[in-house]
């Protein structure tokens, strides 16, 4: 893994709104688990995972998240890493504003319970398990990429992800 630097600030608006999100790495006998978020045009498979609520620990997220997205229970195993993002302003897909900084905390995650199940009425529309070499195809968010780094699962090429910005 290469080092941490700081994100580039010589484009930066001078004010940076804050998003922390928790996410997981489920990875068994059938694959990779990928939820598939839809934001109006916008669209990517990413880890399953999101935002954390005020007052609520990461770990509590990452567990909420997954239910909500996938239908499955699971059980936090690990922290396998920290990434951050950042999108300017003019790129946010919620319309021009502040730029955004994200630190996505991911974790490795085991299933206790539950059963597949796509998202109601949420931010995702479709969810799956995937092969690496299916992953690789996908059309994804970079998160993908390095969660599977996180936990020594490489995939061959750059991540595609046109829609994200």
């Amino acid at each position: 893994m290469s080092e941490p630097t700081d994100l580039p600030t010589d484009e930066l608006s001078g004010q940076i709104d804050l998003r922390v999100g928790a996410y997981a790495i489920v990875h068994d006998e059938r694959g990779v688990l990928l939820s598939h978020w839809q934001d109006g045009a916008h669209g990517g498979w990413t880890l399953p995972g999101g935002g954390m609520e005020p007052g609520e620990h990461p770990e509590a997220t990452v567990v909420r998240e997954v239910r909500e997205e996938t239908g499955y229970d699971v059980r936090v195993d690990a922290i396998l890493g920290v990434g951050s993002i950042l999108i300017s302003g003019a790129d946010r897909l919620t319309g021009p504003g502040h730029d955004l900084q994200g630190l996505r905390i991911v974790y490795r995650c085991t299933i206790i319970g539950g059963e597949l199940a796509v998202e109601q009425d949420g931010s995702t529309d479709d969810v799956g398990w995937f092969t690496l070499d299916e992953i690789a195809r996908l059309e994804r968010v970079e998160l993908v990429d390095e969660g599977l780094a996180f936990v020594g699962l490489a995939l061959p090429g750059p991540a595609i992800d046109p829609t994200w910005k």
